[in-house]
């Protein structure tokens, strides 16, 4: 039987071409998708981990306290520490291109441990030297050798610093929009206060250090210097705990990304025991054949499996390789972009394993179903045709029962954890309750295609014998359907879960960043602030702008909040500059920013005192702000106003920066004094671009397993029916007419099998959506119908493709030869 196998393989090597290339677009799929989570992690290392990439481990104060000298001491001198770096920085102003900046200045770490990144001229070597970043000296008109002098929080805090070199941008969403400056231990000494203390400290560990162990001491021997609570982390580790923080505390990505995996190893089994057991019964009669002849049963299933083996190993290796390439070429592309230069590439041998050792063991077990039905019965009954499952036979019933059962506890499942936000749970439920749909498929999907024929019937004689296929052999029908109906509901399940994920992270960041740039105007010398609002509204990529009045102030001064000036603006303007939609003014009430107090709030107003109610923002980027008129006694004098502006979601980040300039230019104010969350903003969507752009490449080969299932499924099916297509060629139908019957068939089946999965996978993207991120957003369905309809449009069109191949070996066989096949 060995030679057996083998002889099947280098024989009829075309037939195991379709099986081939499903299993190996299965495992690109699943190794694809490891290899996202891997890069996403090394993406996001490289954005939100800049600043500690280099990093063993990293200790960060748990109650936000600044580290002492002695804490830095104690951890530093460490046996399992190679080298460290004790992190001071602050803020400083500095006057360059034209007005006062704003900017973050950091002392240099070691070589080891240094984030930043030369793009030209040194690090600080001297004792007033600085580097700065290659964008914001751009942007000012710096170069190296330019002078610049750094001002602290006190009047006499200040250093003049030569400009040693430029680094590159950092692409970390929190440090982007101000300037980055790295400076030397005397520019630190000069422009901060003695004694600040030290932000956050880095280890490099000696080779063969225990990382866990190495915490745990370096964690004592601080707490013994002094330091409270704090809280030491790989760097991988400390990007996922502020990827949560950015999530409510939830490791929200780790979540989304395991989902995939477990979608991806689901599409691959279904995908893959569908087509090899379609391939397995065509051979029911050959396999029953040996079996007359002499063969075990146990030696007609070792020569299945064999060849099960030799096909999955070889296409595993294939997928694997082909998954690395097509995230290597995704993420050239990404990092072709200025706005994603971040995206990185890695391959975890996770991926290579698990996509090699998948492959082979879903290939074989794929193999083990239709090799058992082809030896359970007699050679001389495997020889004559079987029974198709259906209602009316005890495998129908069977099949009609389980998957009932399946359908019902799953959709129960994944209500509930959609319900409760259990990703996991909701997992198990759809996989539960897709399964039971694919078990009732041979029992409805004939049906509904044999009432999708009657569209066929100006079609004449070919539409109707195409109708009729549908329902006379079930279980092919429901097979062609069943591959299609995998890929359709799969990219659809993406699709909207990715459109109402994006929708749900927007409305998540228009909760914490609801005004994209503001401004206050200048007091004395700054022009008429309604001329300087018209100018910033014609500015290129402004979308809206608009004018708050100052109309009173917190008077409670025993609160962090009292003197805080409350402005007032319109419902109307606030609906046009205002990205939080749930954000709407009502009279009557004052809306604070986070942490102020609760509870009614008395303001000071031109005419008196007044109390509102008050509403406590998710968001520190706004000011205290009412309703116009809940407050009428006018305007407060000698106290700026403030401008809004919300902008294009195309523009750039470094058109972001140009617009800070040109409003702070068209105010008369300094530039430093534009703030808002724009440019955070174009750093996190750029990071989400980067995920989705990578999902799409996933949805790409989604869409090519469901295309490779309907073509394998349907060539096997004409093959079939040999005999069958011949007979009525005898009976008069001409080729033409053949080729018709065949292709309107294929357009049936695969145009009933994307509507149900278009409709399936609707329901499970937003319901998975749901589960993964109805405890940070609110979840509300978003439905991709243009790309759904391109979607149906290519299974339509792909039916008809893969009918083309088989309908004209079909069409130029003569009859005669055709009823003579065995």
């Amino acid at each position: 039987m060995l030679r057996v196998a083998l002889s099947q393989l280098t024989t009829h090597f075309r037939r195991f071409v379709a099986i081939g290339l499903a299993v190996m677009l299965s495992v690109m799929f699943l190794s694809a998708t490891l290899m996202v989570g891997a890069s996403t992690n090394a993406s996001l290392g490289a954005s939100i981990g800049e600043a500690y990439r280099n990093a063993d481990v990293v200790a960060t104060s748990k109650n936000g306290e600044p580290f002492t000298q002695a804490a830095v001491d104690a951890a530093a001198s460490s046996p399992s520490v190679q080298d460290s770096f004790a992190e001071r920085s602050t803020y400083v102003t500095f006057e360059a291109g034209g007005g006062e900046q704003y900017g973050r200045l950091r002392n240099m770490a070691p070589a080891s441990l240094e984030g930043a990144v030369l793009s030209s001229g040194s690090m600080p070597a001297g004792p007033l030297e600085a580097v700065i970043d290659a964008k914001t000296a751009e942007h000012l008109g710096l170069t190296v050798g330019s002078s610049v002098e750094l001002r602290g929080a006190g009047p006499v805090k200040t250093a003049k610093v030569t400009i040693s070199g430029l680094t590159k941008a950092t692409n970390d969403p929190f440090s982007s929009s101000a300037a980055q400056l790295v400076g030397s231990e005397p520019v630190l000494n000069a422009v901060q206060d003695a004694g600040a203390g030290y932000s956050g400290l880095q280890f490099a560990l000696k080779p063969g250090e225990d990382v866990t162990a190495a915490k745990d001491y370096i964690a004592r021997r601080m707490e013994a210097a002094g330091a409270v609570e704090p809280v030491l982390e790989t760097a991988q580790e400390k990007v996922t705990s502020t990827v949560a923080l950015l999530s409510a505390g939830q490791d929200q990505l780790t979540v989304v990304l395991l989902a995939f995996a477990g979608v991806a190893i689901l599409v691959s089994t279904l995908v893959v025991a569908n087509t090899f057991s379609v391939l397995v019964a065509q051979r029911t009669r050959e396999l029953a054949l040996l079996r007359c002849l002499g063969a075990g049963r146990a030696q007609i299933r070792g020569s299945v499996m064999l060849e099960a083996l030799v096909v999955g190993f070889i296409s595993s290796v294939l997928g694997v390789l082909a998954a690395t390439g097509l995230m290597t070429g995704l993420i050239a592309w990404a990092k072709s972009q200025p706005e994603q230069a971040f995206a990185t590439l890695a391959v975890p041998p996770s991926a290579i394993v698990s996509g090699l050792v998948a492959g082979t063991l879903l290939t074989i077990v794929a193999a083990l179903v239709p090799a058992k039905a082809a030896t359970s019965v007699a050679p001389l009954a495997a020889l004559r045709p079987t029974d198709d499952a259906s209602v009316g036979t005890r495998r129908g019933k069977v099949r009609l029962v389980l998957g009932l059962v399946a359908l019902l506890g799953g959709a129960a499942l994944l209500v509930y954890g959609s319900i409760t936000v259990s990703l996991l749970v909701a997992l198990l439920g759809g996989a539960a309750s897709f399964v039971g749909i694919l078990l009732c498929s041979t029992l409805f999907i004939p049906s509904v295609v044999a009432l999708a024929g009657r569209l066929a019937a100006p079609a004449g004689v070919p539409g109707r014998l195409a109708a009729v296929n549908a329902t006379r052999n079930p279980a092919r029908t429901s097979a062609t359907a069943a591959a299609l109906l995998i890929g359709v509901t799969l990219v659809s399940l993406m699709m909207t879960g990715a459109a109402t994920s994006r929708h749900a992270f927007n409305d998540t960041l228009a909760e914490n960043y609801p005004v994209d740039l503001s401004a206050q105007t200048a007091v004395d010398g700054g022009g008429d602030p309604a001329e300087a609002l018209s100018r910033i509204k014609a500015l290129d990529g402004v979308s809206a702008a608009v004018l708050l009045q100052p109309v009173g102030t917190l008077n409670d001064e025993a609160t962090p909040d009292g003197g805080r000036t409350i402005y007032g603006l319109s419902a109307a303007d606030a609906a046009s500059v205002v990205r939080d939609n749930h954000l709407k003014p009502s009279s009557g009430t004052v809306y604070l920013p986070e942490d102020s107090p609760e509870g009614p709030a008395r303001i000071t107003t031109a005419a008196g005192t007044v109390s509102l109610d008050a509403k406590v923002l998710r968001t520190r980027h706004v000011p205290a702000f009412v309703e116009s008129s809940s407050i009428s006694a006018g305007v407060l004098p000698e106290t700026p106003g403030m401008v809004w502006v919300k902008l294009d979601d195309s523009v750039s980040g470094d058109r972001v920066q140009a617009i800070q300039k040109e409003i702070a230019a068209a105010l008369g104010v300094h530039e430093r004094t534009v703030s808002g969350a724009a440019i955070e903003r174009v750093t996190f969507n750029s990071i989400i671009d980067v995920l989705l752009l990578v999902v799409t490449g996933l949805l790409g080969v989604a869409v090519v397993i469901a295309l490779i299932g309907v073509a394998n499924t349907l060539s096997l099916s004409v093959l079939e029916r040999t005999r069958e297509n011949s007979l009525l060629r005898a009976l008069g139908l001409t080729r033409g007419q053949l080729r018709g019957m065949l292709a309107i068939e294929a357009v049936l089946v695969a145009g009933v099998a994307a509507i149900m999965g278009a409709g399936l996978g609707i329901v499970y993207g937003w319901l998975g959506a749901q589960a993964t991120l109805g405890g940070v957003a609110t979840v509300v369905p978003a439905v991709p119908w243009l790309q759904l309809a391109a979607v149906f449009g290519v299974a339509v069109v792909a039916g008809l493709l893969a009918s083309v191949v088989p309908a004209r070996r079909a069409a130029r066989l003569s009859p005669v030869e055709g009823l003579a096949t065995a």
